[in-house]
This record gives C-alpha cells, sequence and structure tokens, in this order.
C-alpha cells in the first residue's frame, strides 16, 4: 500500500514499521475495526489473534496494554503482576494524548513518546496477530516476537489464571 492513502496517523506507525524493521504492510479496511470481534470478522481470523492496545493509567502515567482481543484486562492481577500501584482505564482524552490516535485505532507504535507496555502472553498463541494501525479502519500484521520487539514491551499475562 502506498503511504499517500493512508490517514496521517497510520503513516506515522508505517514511519515506526519501518524504522524497526518489521515488514508488515498496514491493510486499510473497508469498514471499522474498531473492535476485536469487528476487526476479526473482517480479517477472517479468530478473535484472539486481535491484539487490542489498551491504554491505562498506572503509577501516574500511561500504560499501554496489548491484549488479546479473546479476553479483558485484570487490572488487578495486572498490578500486581507488575508490581505496581493501582491500574485504571484511560479516559478517550487520555488516549488521545499518549498516543496521538483515537480509541479504535490505537496502535502499538507511533506515539508521540514510547510508552511503558505490556504484552499480553495469551497473543503467543497464535502465529500471525492483527493490531490497530493508528486509525480504526488500519490493521498490520506480525508476530508475538515483532510485537515485543516493536514496543519494548513486557511480556505477562494480563488476566488471572
Amino acid at each position: 500500500m502506498t503511504d499517500d492513502i493512508l490517514p496521517a496517523r497510520s503513516r506515522a506507525v508505517a514511519e515506526a514499521l519501518a524504522e524497526a524493521g518489521l515488514p508488515g504492510e498496514i491493510r486499510v479496511l473497508p469498514d471499522s475495526a474498531r473492535t476485536a470481534a469487528e476487526a476479526a470478522a473482517a480479517l477472517g481470523c479468530e478473535v484472539g489473534a486481535i491484539a487490542n492496545s489498551l491504554v491505562f493509567v498506572c503509577d501516574g502515567a500511561p500504560l499501554l496494554v496489548m491484549t488479546s482481543g479473546a479476553h479483558r484486562v485484570d487490572t488487578a492481577h495486572l498490578a500486581r503482576e507488575l508490581g505496581t500501584g493501582p491500574i485504571t482505564r484511560a479516559t478517550a482524552a487520555q488516549v488521545r494524548e499518549a498516543t496521538g490516535q483515537a480509541i479504535g485505532g490505537v496502535a502499538p507504535v507511533g506515539h508521540p513518546a514510547p510508552l511503558r507496555t505490556v504484552v499480553d502472553t495469551a497473543l503467543a498463541d497464535h502465529a500471525l496477530l492483527w493490531a490497530a494501525a493508528g486509525h480504526p479502519h488500519t490493521v498490520v500484521p506480525m508476530t508475538y516476537e515483532d510485537l515485543l520487539k516493536l514496543t519494548g514491551g513486557t511480556a505477562s499475562t494480563v488476566t488471572a489464571p
């Protein structure tokens, strides 16, 4: 896909992918992929292969959690895993401020500044993952290893066993 047809926020993601040496090509979907279920249906994959980008607030700073679309983040469990204070969901304004992107299109990268990131170990169960690419209509494929490398994230469970 040529960069000139990508939304501006997705171009920033494409640049970050190129800088990281990752081969994933951003795909523009005809319909919104704001939810994991919408993205999975559009891509013909399992909902668990969708790498949701969720922003939380932890110890006064944004925390990006890349989680499997198949489950919800248990914030109390995650705080115990990370050894932090309470973790709360960021507001839409906090998400936009931290990432430069709107909820439903938040990518793992392409933010104004790097974010502390956690990558859900459940995503390792899928050979190919799909993550939002800066806009609700864009996605990018990558492996679990690529996602860890790209984000510099910490692998962790995000739900209690």
